[in-house]
């Protein structure tokens, strides 16, 4: 950020909106499930009569929450190799004859059961119909909620976008269709859902047809597969993987996983995760894979840009950072009216954007726009943002009417977290350490 730009530019960066609708704004108000979904999955709950399903809903989510990923088999040996150590040099303190061969299976046993204790136990999802209808309960408007709103970030930004094919990896009940066809749906003529469980296959056409089997799905031209289409020159307008590289084993599968949806992708890839660390990290993962590795056989050779939330393509500045939070966002929501459901609730999610076509900056019209990666605090004449720049540092700025000019700073006081915000001036605070509200991240 220039410290020299102390005034504000004689540019008509609102483009013609009011302040609370500035072009930086992406965040949504409360969205409820169309109400074709909400009463397909109403009726497939009813009629599957699961019993204690409130409560199996709430182990469920919880335990999505706090997914981690499968320990890397590297990781686990050098943790192996370095216990081992520490446990020789500890026996050979000890003075006597001693039994190597003895000591060295006791110690081998000894490693074992503390790798087994202290390692998390990564396995992978398996849904029979039950547990589907379970996870519809738990997950079905919560993932829609994330999906629209990162969706929202291209259509907002892109107004000239209108796909015409889409590829959803690790479809699950379908809730990106769903959620692109509210976006897109007088463009989308072709929607490919690969998911591996026909049975989550299954529950996704159900849905798409109203729980009746003889009726025309609501969405038309929705094609369900259990394997990514073979040819590599066969490429969508949008791919997406929303909660999918949670559910893939190690971080090779990962990263070919997300080099073979960049292939496919000829506008925009779209990946989503849970709001958690392990989230954050993966989305990281894959935004290093796709910006740093150089294919040996390209079909497409554009390169990848990083369109949303980064303002920049350096390395994320949360993970530099001391004690790590993961860069996270929110949306309001309403929920299946459940048992023990409330009225509203807010998933907190993370997600990456990837375009073939780098994004055209506001920059360059005389204004730079940060990502606020906190609830902006509201004070008596002033605001205090917390931001990600693009210079890639996290900035804390006091935004005021006098010193940043009205438009600015209305514009700001209308922003939420998620959003961008135009900034004219160099914040001169740089984060250190975390405030309350910052920590409402996590």
């Amino acid at each position: 950020m220039s410290a020299a730009a102390h005034s504000l530019p004689q540019v008509d960066f609102l483009k013609g909106e009011i302040h609370r609708k500035h072009p930086g704004v992406t965040n949504l108000k409360t969205l409820r499930l169309p109400e074709e979904l909400q009463m397909a999955a109403q009726s497939i709950i009813h009629r599957a009569q699961v019993t204690r399903l409130a409560d199996r809903t709430q182990s469920l989510t919880n335990f999505l929450w706090k997914r981690k990923r499968a320990v890397e088999d590297s990781t686990l040996r050098q943790k192996a190799m370095s216990l081992e150590k520490e446990l020789w040099l500890k026996a050979m303190e000890k003075k006597g004859d001693v039994d190597e061969q003895a000591l060295d299976d006791r110690i081998r046993k000894k490693v074992v059961s503390e790798l087994r204790r202290t390692t998390y136990h990564w396995t992978p999802m398996k849904y029979d119909e039950e547990l589907g209808v379970v996870y519809m309960a738990a997950r079905l408007a919560g993932g829609y909620a994330a999906v629209r709103r990162a969706l929202n970030e291209i259509k907002k930004r892109d107004l000239s976008f209108a796909p015409q094919t889409l590829l959803d990896f690790g479809s699950g009940l379908g809730t990106v269709v769903w959620a692109s066809h509210s976006c897109w749906g007088d463009t989308l003529k072709e929607m490919v859902c690969v998911d591996s469980s026909a049975t989550m296959n299954i529950l996704a056409e159900r849905l798409l047809k109203g729980d009746d089997e003889r009726a025309e799905p609501h969405i038309k031209q929705v094609y369900f597969r259990q394997f990514l289409p073979v040819s590599p020159k066969v490429q969508f307008d949008l791919v997406t993987a929303a909660f999918t590289l949670s559910e893939l084993r190690n971080l090779k599968d990962r990263e070919e996983t997300v080099t073979t949806l960049w292939r496919k992708t000829s506008s925009y890839l779209v990946l989503v995760e849970n709001g958690t660390k392990e989230g954050h990290q993966m989305l990281m993962e894959a935004r290093d894979t796709l910006l740093n590795t150089q294919e040996k056989t390209v079909f497409d050779p554009r390169p990848a840009s990083v369109f949303a939330p980064c303002p920049h393509e350096l390395m994320c500045p949360k993970l530099a950072r001391e004690q790590v939070k993961p860069c996270n966002f929110q949306q309001n929501y309403q929920p299946l009216p459940l048992p023990k459901h409330s009225d509203q609730q807010r998933e907190k999610f993370i997600y990456l954007i990837l375009s073939r076509t780098p994004p055209a900056r506001p920059e360059t019209e005389g204004v730079e726009w940060a990502r606020l990666t906190a609830p902006v605090q509201r004070r008596t004449r002033h605001v205090h943002c917390r931001m990600c720049c693009s210079d890639g540092k996290l900035q804390h700025l006091v935004l005021t009417a006098r010193k940043h000019s009205r438009d600015v700073y209305r514009c700001a006081r209308s922003s939420d977290w998620g959003d961008q915000v135009p900034i004219t001036q160099s914040a001169d605070e740089d984060i250190e350490a975390d405030s309350e509200i910052e920590a409402d991240s996590e």
